[in-house]
C-alpha cells in the first residue's frame, strides 16, 4: 500500500481516544495526525502517546478541523477516522484495495457496532445492512471512516464554511455531485464503531442529525422538498417496508423514530432565528 496519513478529529474524547489510536497504530500508517478541537479533558495529552502530531485547532467545528488535518497531511492518500471507530489489523490496507478495485476517489468502509448486544444496537446494525453496507459506487456516503485521494478531491471541494457546520456528509456529497469526475462509494471492509447504545443516546443523535438536515436545507432551499420526503416518507414508510420484506423487524422502530425525530430537528432549526456564524 502507498504511504497513507490518518486524520483523527477529537473533542473531549478522553474515554475513547486511546482505543481508537491503538487500533489505528496497529495498521502502521505513515503518519497519524490528531486534530483536537479545544478539549477541556485529557484528550490531547493521551493522543500525544500515539500520534505523529497533535494539532490544537481553533477552527471552531469538527467540519473545519477535518480540513485542518487533511491540509497538514503529507501524503496523497488520507484516511479520516473518528474517535468511536475501532480498526482491525489490516483494515486500512483492505480499504485502500477497495478504493483501487472500485476505481474511486473516496471510499467509505461498511459499518457495524462494536457490541451487538441490546435491541437498539442490533437495530442499528440491521439499518447499516439495509441502507449502507452495499459495496460499490454510490451517490451518497459518509465522510468517515474513509480514504480520500487528497489532491483530486480537495482541489474541488473542502471541509470549510461552504459545508454545513454540524453534519457534513450530505452537504459534501451534494457538492461532490457537481463534479462528475469524482467517484465515491462503499468498500467491502467493515469497520466497527463503539458508542453508547441506549434509546436516549440514539434520540439525541437523531436530533443532532436533524439540526444538520436543517442547516443543509437553509443553505440549499431547493433541496428542502427532497429532504422532507426522505425523512417523512423514506424513513418511516419505505425503509420499514423493505425491512419487513427482509425479515429485519428490530430496525422498523429505529427507522420510524429516526425519520420523525430528524424531521423535528430540521423544523426546529429552520424556524429558529439564524445566529451569526463565528469565523475561524
Amino acid at each position: 500500500m502507498p504511504k497513507l496519513s490518518v486524520v483523527v478529529c477529537t473533542r473531549n474524547e478522553e474515554s475513547r481516544i486511546a482505543k481508537c489510536l491503538e487500533s489505528v497504530r496497529e495498521n502502521n500508517p505513515d503518519e497519524i495526525l490528531v486534530v483536537d478541537g479545544a478539549s477541556t479533558d485529557r484528550t490531547p495529552e493521551i493522543a500525544e502517546s500515539y500520534a505523529t502530531r497533535v494539532i490544537r485547532s481553533q477552527a471552531g467545528s469538527l467540519v473545519r478541523d477535518r480540513q485542518v488535518g487533511i491540509d497538514a497531511a503529507r501524503n496523497e492518500l488520507v484516511a479520516v477516522i473518528d474517535a468511536d471507530h475501532r480498526l482491525k489489523q489490516g483494515d486500512l490496507e483492505a480499504l485502500y484495495r477497495d478504493l483501487v478495485d472500485f476505481d474511486l476517489d473516496i471510499v467509505q468502509s461498511q459499518l457495524r457496532a462494536f457490541d451487538n448486544s441490546g435491541f437498539w444496537v442490533a437495530a442499528e446494525n440491521e439499518m447499516w445492512d439495509l441502507t449502507h453496507n452495499i459495496p460499490g459506487p454510490r451517490a451518497m456516503i459518509g465522510t468517515a471512516p474513509a480514504i480520500y485521494r487528497k489532491s483530486k478531491v480537495f482541489d474541488r471541494v473542502r471541509f470549510d464554511d461552504h459545508i454545513t457546520a454540524t453534519i457534513e456528509d450530505t452537504d459534501l456529497m451534494y457538492r461532490i455531485s457537481k463534479f462528475p469526475e469524482l467517484k465515491v462509494g462503499i468498500g467491502r471492509t467493515v469497520v466497527f464503531q463503539e458508542h453508547a447504545a441506549s434509546l436516549k443516546t440514539y434520540l439525541g443523535k437523531f436530533k443532532w442529525y436533524g439540526k444538520g438536515d436543517g442547516e443543509f436545507c437553509r443553505k440549499h432551499p431547493e433541496r428542502t422538498g427532497s429532504m422532507v420526503f426522505h425523512l417523512l416518507i423514506r424513513y418511516p414508510v419505505v425503509y420499514p417496508f423493505r425491512a419487513l420484506c427482509k425479515g429485519k423487524f428490530r430496525v422498523i422502530p429505529f427507522f420510524i423514530l429516526q425519520g420523525w425525530v430528524r424531521f423535528y430537528g430540521l423544523a426546529k432549526y429552520l424556524f429558529t432565528p439564524k445566529e451569526p456564524r463565528k469565523k475561524a
